[in-house]
């Protein structure tokens, strides 16, 4: 299996690695597993899924499906999922369901991907990795695409984003510890992509603000 061809369904098995500041796609049949390891503890890892047909391809709008945080709020009724939540598309349809989470539970689902703008934003000069580029990176690479201007939402696996009374919102440390992983299960063929998160401005994967490598396997 070379880099550039997507894991899939005869991969089951498979353990590999995602690279700090990197994305990687997932090519996911009904009924498969993604686990997602937290290796270092720190992590956050942006979590985006594109519903894909019979023949794994991607469909095309109007009936074009993407994971979508709004819908998966309103779905579940929290502000973030946990170990029995179902993850839903834009269409209200369950694209994953967490089979199992065994960290403490802190997800992000309100705060949008980082792109080349947030970091421009934060002073940084030059190219800067971003969630954004990764995925739009994982899919050329797979043949896929989606308008860069309408990035979705991912979720932010381990990301803590407290909500104060106020409603104000900070960027903390996350609470996961190392080697916690979260299990996704497809409820539908989908293409999966996970980005390490490369921000290293904000305490977002820790406070000595240096992304690391995860690990995932397909089960």
């Amino acid at each position: 299996m070379s880099d550039s061809e997507p894991l899939t369904a005869r991969e089951s098995g498979t353990i590999g690695i995602i690279e700090a500041r990197t994305g990687k796609a997932f090519v996911m049949k009904k009924g498969q597993s993604l686990k997602l390891i937290n290796t270092h503890g720190a992590q956050v890892i942006d979590f985006f899924a594109f519903a894909l047909d019979v023949d794994l391809r991607p469909l095309a709008p109007p009936t074009r499906q993407f994971l979508s945080m709004q819908h998966t709020r309103s779905g579940n009724l929290r502000l973030s999922p946990r170990s029995g939540s179902k993850l839903f598309s834009n269409l209200r349809k369950p694209l994953f369901t967490i089979d199992e989470d065994t960290s403490p539970g802190v997800h992000d689902t309100l705060v949008p991907a980082c792109d080349p703008e947030r970091y421009r934003q934060l002073g940084v000069q030059g190219h800067h990795a971003s969630c954004a580029e990764n995925l739009q990176i994982a899919l050329e690479e797979h043949g896929y695409s989606f308008p860069k201007d309408l990035t979705p939402a991912p979720l932010n696996l381990w990301m803590n984003v407290p909500v104060k009374e106020d409603g104000a919102l900070a960027f903390v440390q996350p609470v996961s510890r190392e080697g916690d992983y979260v299990v996704l299960r497809a409820e539908e063929n989908c293409l999966a992509v996970c980005s390490a998160c490369p921000q290293d401005i904000t305490p977002v994967n820790g406070y000595s603000q240096k992304p690391s490598d995860c690990h995932f396997e397909i089960i």
